[in-house]
């Protein structure tokens, strides 16, 4: 005859409180390991992280697992991950691709307007201004004049996109001066978004006071004047947005007049007429 089946006994409480693990998420519980490895030196930039196979083997987990944890640290600027003989995963310097793509989503998504960005512009600007007066030196200032330069001569020569270009990159440059990550990587979030809305607005010849702006930002610059230069900034920035919101409000009849303008961004809510969809291109 067979004994009872007994019911095992239930497992004493613990002091704390834990999550079941998730076997679909077991690839980000390795992402976060290479990640703390990564912040705590042992893996630096520029190393190669052993193969695909070995990593698997080494954590215990599949090969899919661990190619869905690789990416997912590409994708976070982490890493790249490199084809070929001599290809595989390669610790990055650094990078504000994770940063620029979630702000460009949110921007997709509708969330950001014009107010906000304009808004941000200033306040980061300033931010960037004040530590560059600090640490830029001679040669960047150098550098930035020859942006200024260039994006003069386009003006001229009336081509839209050159002077875009180096209106948008001339924050990008100054943003680098400061040589702080942060400053740098969220200063190339918000020109992204800005990249986006002058894409739906398309082009403007007004913007004439865009290149004296940049001479006298330039002067106090090479002045460490870090109050003029956020005043002279902020006050571009804020004639640039209302320049734009006239642009915006004109029927698209007469903005396609001047030049074709790119459809506007997937998704997000439809501007009112009465509401730009660029805060400028400078």
């Amino acid at each position: 005859m067979q004994p009872a089946a007994t019911t095992p006994p239930m497992p004493a409480p613990l002091p704390f409180e834990v999550a079941p693990i998730n076997p679909q998420r077991i690839f980000q519980e390795v992402a976060n390991q290479l990640r703390r490895l990564i912040s705590e030196g042992k893996l630096r930039p520029g190393d190669k992280l052993p193969p695909e196979r070995e990593l698997a083997k080494r954590f215990g987990v599949s090969r899919n697992t661990m190619r869905e944890a690789l990416r997912a640290l590409e994708l976070s600027g982490l890493i790249e991950l490199r084809l070929g003989a001599t290809g595989g995963a390669f610790v990055l310097q650094g990078s504000s691709n994770a940063v620029v793509a979630g702000m460009r989503d949110l921007y997709f998504l509708g969330a950001i307007t014009p107010e906000h960005l304009t808004e941000a512009r200033i306040a980061v600007s300033a931010a960037v201004i004040r530590v560059a007066c600090e640490r830029i030196t001679d040669e960047e200032i150098d550098a930035l004049e020859a942006n200024v330069a260039a994006a003069e001569r386009a003006r001229q020569a009336g081509d839209f996109e050159e002077r875009t270009r180096h209106h948008q990159a001339f924050h990008v440059m100054l943003a680098r001066t400061t040589h702080n990550p942060v400053l740098i990587a969220t200063t190339e979030g918000i020109m992204e978004i800005t990249r986006q809305f002058v894409k739906a607005i398309g082009p403007t010849d007004e913007q004439t006071y865009t290149h004296p702006s940049r001479k006298r930002l330039l002067k106090h610059l090479r002045a460490r004047d870090a109050e003029k230069a956020m005043a002279e900034m902020g006050s571009a920035l804020t004639k640039l947005h209302r320049g734009y919101m006239v642009k915006a409000a004109a029927p698209s009849s007469d903005r396609k007049a001047s030049a074709p303008a790119p459809p506007p961004p997937p998704r997000g809510p439809r501007p009112a007429r009465a509401r730009p969809r660029a805060p400028g291109a400078a």
